[in-house]
């Protein structure tokens, strides 16, 4: 055969064929030793020519952790910590050393004897990637990745590079092997916002790193390479084969034997649970945090450490969080039922939505703020930024203002059709139910929540009387000029409505809504103290005079449910066209909640879903934890009426003045 030489004897030899890494390594020995001596030639030009931009390594003398402002609840109980970043630092001697030997075994398993660049690994990754043709290991050690994070940007130029390693080397020089490895582990980033091992615990496991397991610091050890793609929240798979490379390197390198790696790959991820993964008092957080950065700029709020003591009862949060999202799943359970029922073709509703707000009258502490069904979902809060229609809870002001004006419960109002014409168009306002009653009492038309009688009421007092007490109550929303405003057609905020129907508790005392009851600085000084202070909107007689009306909604009218509590209570329903917003506010002699329950773009929650139906279950089961172990509290007696001027029953006009 062409190309074959005969070998002695007339055999002809045949030329074998080498594997493939082997001509991969007899290719390669000549360009390893190339990169010896580029990486020794390029070290010493670097050297020479030392980046006039290189941060100084002896900064780090001067590095101290950014101290975030700690938030504390109503109780003083410690809540969370707002920082640039999720950081919390720990002294590397709490750091188990389990943890401590995982991140060295699967980062820089030479980190203890290399000079800060590590040769030996460098080629290591280079043959390694070769071999793979991708890129399979990196060459970096720890020291270098603090040095790119703590003094350089994470692009990938040849020039960062020759800057992190002579930056490693510099500090190598400087600092101990325990300093550098204490700082790595407290400022590596380790996903979902946590930077540093002790954060990364807490949100992972819902422990301290001082408590982590074996198969947990693995887990921990496996995210800095990619944070993102090893996520055992999001990719559960992919991170339990990521630990199990911890652990065996961890077993390769004599740290945990045979036994003890076999129990770890068998262990399950021991995450924490999704419900408590969505953390509590969220919507209420969120708001505290652009406020007071709003108020004090972004380099004092997360990096002098301020503490801030806030209002917020941390238990009744978490109840009302749950309340709202049982109320609400058994609203979305009605109307997948309504619309199984209308047949296949009938497009499944989309999920409703909701907020509550709970003060306290006196103060106008808010202790419960929920903007929402699930933060996680959308940050949107509906308790401080949606403004919809309350329908008929906003029929409270008519009254009061009726009150003010010399009205009596008793007296006569006409329930019966009634039209207007404006423009040509007409409007005949009718009743929830469609019926009319004729004579009724100003009582029995806000018990019942009767809108024609209300509406007869506003016209005889005056829109701008009704506009002018709810704004002295602290609705602040622009309000309608005409007398729809009756039925509730002005658009307002849950915290401000709530708000103002804390006026009426408070006997008349209007108290604006906080969530923050001081600031101090590290050294404890106060730098900002709100202390509750009221304004008189009413006069106490006329609030407690509404307040019995109120308190006839829930024992006769459409407020009923609420007497399950088996407490003094006043509060009203509030529903609008089509179904499309339900609300319940109502109050003891010191609590006061609000509920709304709607979808994000108004729509139908659906047939007779009312104030009554879909409100008012949460505001039952908000008040019944706010309200757990506090003594019954009575209302105090109203006095007497003012005279009331007669009144010509049918129509409900006032007759002339004697």
């Amino acid at each position: 055969m062409p190309g074959q030489r005969a070998a002695p004897g007339g055999r002809r030899r045949h030329w074998r064929v080498l594997p493939s890494w082997r001509v991969v390594r007899w290719i390669l020995l000549p360009l390893v030793v190339l990169a010896v001596f580029a990486v020794a030639a390029a070290a010493g030009a670097a050297y020479v020519f030392w980046p006039t931009d290189l941060p100084p390594a002896k900064a780090l003398e001067e590095y101290t952790p950014s101290v975030g402002s700690r938030i504390y609840a109503g109780d003083d109980e410690f809540l969370t910590e707002f920082q640039a970043e999720k950081r919390i630092f720990v002294p590397l001697q709490q750091i188990p050393p389990g943890l401590r030997n995982a991140i060295i075994a699967v980062e820089d398993a030479r980190f203890y004897s290399h000079f800060g660049v590590d040769v030996r690994g460098i080629l290591r990754a280079t043959y390694a990637n070769f071999r793979h043709g991708r890129v399979v290991e990196g060459g970096s050690t720890i020291t270098q990745q603090l040095a790119k994070v703590l003094f350089l940007t994470p692009d990938r130029s040849f020039s960062r590079k020759v800057k992190e390693a002579l930056l490693a080397l510099e500090l190598e020089k400087r600092y101990s092997k325990d300093r550098l490895l204490e700082l790595y582990l407290n400022q590596i980033y380790m996903g979902h916002g946590a930077y540093g091992v002790e954060a990364a615990a807490r949100m992972y496991f819902g422990k301290s790193v001082q408590d982590l397991t074996l198969p947990e610091a693995a887990m921990l050890a496996a995210l800095p390479r990619s944070p993102g793609n090893y996520s055992p929240f999001e990719r559960p798979e992919l991170a339990q084969r990521r630990r199990a490379i911890v652990v065996s390197r961890l077993l390769e390198q004599g740290y945990i034997g045979e036994a003890e790696a076999k129990a770890a790959n068998r262990a399950p991820l021991g995450l924490v649970p999704s419900e408590r993964r969505r953390g509590s008092g969220q919507y209420f957080l969120e708001y505290l945090q652009q406020s007071l950065e709003a108020k004090y700029g972004s380099d004092v709020l997360y990096k002098s450490g301020l503490a801030i003591y806030t209002t917020l009862d941390p238990a009744l949060q978490r109840t009302a969080e749950q309340a709202l999202r049982d109320g609400l799943q058994a609203l979305a359970a009605r109307q997948g039922a309504r619309a199984a029922s209308r047949g296949k073709g009938s497009p499944a509703p989309g999920a409703p939505e909701g907020a509550v707000v709970v003060m306290e009258a006196a103060t106008g502490y808010v202790k419960a703020l929920i903007g929402g069904a699930d933060f996680a979902r959308t940050e949107f809060n509906r308790a401080l930024h949606a403004h919809r229609q309350p329908g008929s809870a906003f029929k409270p002001f008519v009254y009061l203002a009726a009150l003010e004006a010399g009205h009596a419960p008793t007296e006569i109002l006409d329930d019966s059709p009634i039209r207007y014409v404006s423009a040509g168009k007409v409007w005949a306002p009718e009743n929830y139910d469609g019926k009319f009653r004729g004579p009724v009492t100003l009582q029995q038309a806000l018990e019942e929540s009767i809108n024609v009688p209300t509406i007869r009421l506003l016209e005889q007092i005056g829109v701008k009387s009704v506009i002018d007490v709810a704004r002295r109550a602290g609705v602040q929303s622009p309000l309608p000029h005409d007398l729809t405003l009756a039925l509730g057609s002005g658009d307002v905020t849950l915290l401000e409505l709530t708000a103002a129907y804390g006026t009426f508790a408070n006997q008349g005392i209007h108290m604006e809504p906080l969530m923050v009851r001081y600031v101090t600085d590290p050294q404890g000084r106060l730098v900002e103290e709100n202390i509750p202070q009221g304004r008189e909107a009413f006069d106490p007689g006329v609030a407690l005079r509404l307040t019995e009306l109120l308190r006839g909604v829930v024992e006769r009218g459409t407020g009923v449910g609420a007497r399950v509590l088996e407490r003094p209570l006043a509060g009203k329903t509030g529903t609008t066209n089509d179904f499309s917003n339900a609300w319940f506010v109502g109050y003891t002699p010191s609590i006061v909640a609000g509920v709304w329950v709607g979808h994000d773009r108004p729509r139908s929650l659906g047939p007779d879903e009312t104030g009554a139906r879909a409100a008012l279950p949460i505001w039952v089961a908000v008040m019944r934890a706010a309200l757990r172990g506090q003594p019954v509290e009575e209302f105090p007696a109203a006095p007497a009426p003012a005279p009331v001027p007669a009144q010509t029953p049918a129509t409900g006009t006032q007759a002339a003045r004697p």
